[in-house]
């Protein structure tokens, strides 16, 4: 039987990024990936031949500390210039956001948005710091936490009374709210509003979490703004790998896991390893799951393994996904009304109440008859995505329910198909005309494909219950589980989902402490 110092279960983003870390530090690590590709929701995937996409389509906050300290430079990563995001009209006077100039506004709003963007950056600066730190519980802390929490006190105490009061009064309230206050143009709020909602089971008028979210996504080195990285999502994967790789450790694919090893005594229960869905055992000191709460909780130790009271707080997490990916082989460049080339990020949401409504729809298991729409040309940026003189375009649909009323039959999924390229034709009259063949993954797709809990992108939903020293759960939360050995790593960990890194890096420093 093999013996590892850490197991690693699943490859996506975080747990290579986990595995990396560890190898440096002289473990014997070994990665296992249930699929035969690597990269999980990022992995490449060929949806027609010779077309090459990822559900994940463009980075904004991957951690600059981690590509050095993994020198993913050397393994070829070109993090990307910023692009802009177009908020897109019918009549193509669009609205461009990049940096912190905006055109197609008012001379107002373009001026309140530098004071708007200054402001939630200096916020944003706030909760920095702790993306890659360990937050700790409340109580019985250490002097090292006790200091912790001390210096995120100050932080805010630095603020001032007057930011300090305006940034507890901001963050608690909906998006729409926040946008009505600073903007008048409909596509710009609705534009701005973007980040803080997708991925998430939120619409502007929600309380809760959405303007935290806005801030976390601004914390990246382009202040909010997104990039894609010169050689697509792909070289992102493939230098994380290579990382990994050089430091020592071992990655396997194909190799789902069936359970974890749990193995006790009158001293308590511990992860002692793996059985794999071939019957192999392998054993370790410690595993460590990126999977999501539910199915490294629910499928892969199981409850006979947990306290009653700690299984009732993971069942109740939120784990329905609302975003659906369409992927679209083109035989040209689309062409958008009002836009010269489509290197930027492109949304369709005329007005919040576009997005909301959508979300009223997909509450209540619906679909919404003008969906939202977030863009890419990736293969701008990757040739090697298309044939010669052919592209990929990527979107985000949002809200598109993973429990759809009626299920997700074949029919359900082509009428929805045509309902999103309706939509895009209003900004680009020719679509239908250079569709060579499409592609619709749902988030029940997402889920029976890359073994994501409600195809959730963030495993679990970044609200206030969820996050730093709460997320997933308290017993959970500092990457620790209530079962010895076992550890998290996953976006359902602190500081979240997205291509950022932060539990990948965080879980691998909690181990090394």
């Amino acid at each position: 039987m093999q013996q590892y110092d850490t197991i690693i279960i699943g490859a996506g983003h975080n747990g290579l990024i986990c595995a990396a870390y560890l190898a440096k530090a002289g473990q014997k690590v070994l990665v296992l990936e249930a699929s035969d590709k690597l990269g999980g929701l990022a992995a490449k995937r060929e949806f027609h031949p010779g077309f090459r996409t990822s559900v994940a389509q463009s980075v904004n906050q991957f951690s600059s500390k981690v590509m050095s300290d993994l020198n993913l430079a050397k393994h070829g990563y070109k993090p990307g210039d910023a692009i802009a995001t177009v908020g897109l009209n019918e009549d193509g006077d669009n609205v461009s956001i990049k940096g912190d100039t905006v055109t197609g506004v008012s001379e107002k709003d373009a001026s309140n948005y530098k004071k708007y963007r200054k402001m939630m950056l200096h916020y944003a600066n706030v909760l920095k710091p702790y993306s890659l730190k360990t937050v700790p519980r409340i109580g019985f802390n250490s002097l090292s936490e006790i200091m912790l929490f001390a210096k995120m006190g100050l932080n805010l105490r630095m603020l001032g009374k007057k930011d300090l009061q305006e940034f507890m009064r901001m963050v608690t309230l909906p998006t729409r709210d926040l946008m009505d206050e600073n903007f008048d143009n409909d596509i710009l709020k609705a534009a701005l509003s973007w980040d803080g909602l997708i991925g998430s089971k939120n619409a502007p008028r929600s309380p809760n979490h959405s303007i935290l979210m806005m801030l976390y996504r601004m914390t990246g080195d382009h202040g909010g703004d997104h990039a894609i990285p010169s050689g697509g999502i792909e070289s992102l994967v493939s230098a994380l790998v290579a990382s990994a790789k050089a430091n020592g450790a071992e990655i396997r694919t194909g190799s789902p896991v069936k359970q974890i090893t749990i193995q006790g005594d009158e001293d308590g229960l511990k992860a002692t390893g793996v059985e794999l869905g071939s019957g192999e055992k392998i054993t370790a000191d410690r595993v460590v799951s990126s999977a999501d709460p539910k199915t490294t909780f629910f499928k892969l130790v199981g409850v006979d393994n947990l306290e009653i009271q700690f299984t009732n707080r993971i069942n109740r997490l939120s784990s329905e996904g609302y975003v659906a990916k369409l992927h679209l082989a083109l035989s040209g460049v689309p062409e958008f009304k009002g836009v010269s080339k489509p290197d930027g990020r492109m949304i369709i949401a005329t007005k919040m109440d576009d997005i909301e409504f959508a979300w009223d729809d997909a509450k209540y298991g619906d679909v919404s008859e003008n969906p939202v729409i977030e863009m890419v040309v990736p293969s701008l940026y990757d040739s090697s995505m298309a044939p010669d003189g052919q592209h990929v375009l990527s979107a985000n649909v949002m809200y598109i329910p993973a429990n759809l009323n009626g299920g997700w039959t074949d029919d359900a999924k082509q009428k929805l198909t045509d309902r999103i390229i309706d939509e895009i034709a209003k900004f680009a009259p020719n679509i239908r005309e250079q569709i060579l063949h499409r592609e619709l993954l749902t988030p029940a797709d997402l889920e029976s494909e890359y073994n994501v809990t409600g195809g959730h992108w963030h495993h679990t939903e970044f609200s206030l219950h969820e996050m730093m020293m709460m997320r997933p759960t308290y017993e959970a939360a500092q990457y620790k589980t209530p079962i010895p050995g076992l550890y998290l790593a996953g976006a359902g960990s602190h500081p979240g989902g997205g291509l950022m890194g932060g539990p990948g890096h965080n879980a691998a420093h909690e181990i090394l402490k």
